[in-house]
């Protein structure tokens, strides 16, 4: 039997078609993004300028501390949104 006359068999899956892509995101809501991650970068730079300051003191208060680390998080989530709006939806 040739390859021409092999019969179909139904139980055999079909391949299967990639997703359906998302449709892309609007300028706009790009801009807003970026905004929103700037603004969420001041307080990471506030967060440096307070840490070289409290490196200098010989003791610190633990809720500077965490405060100090809570202005990182922000500016990481910040980093983290423009990166997502400059990278696109892909």
């Amino acid at each position: 039997m040739s390859d021409d006359e092999r019969p179909i068999n139904p139980n055999r899956s079909l391949p299967s078609l990639p997703p359906p892509l998302p449709p892309p995101r609007g300028g706009c809501a790009t801009a807003f993004m970026v905004l929103f991650g700037l603004i969420l970068l001041l307080p990471g730079l506030c967060a440096l300028l307070f840490g070289f300051g409290v490196l200098s003191e010989s003791r610190t208060d633990p809720s500077i501390l965490f405060l100090i680390l809570l202005g990182l998080a922000v500016c990481f989530a910040g980093v983290m949104l423009i990166r997502a709006a400059i990278k696109g939806s892909s």
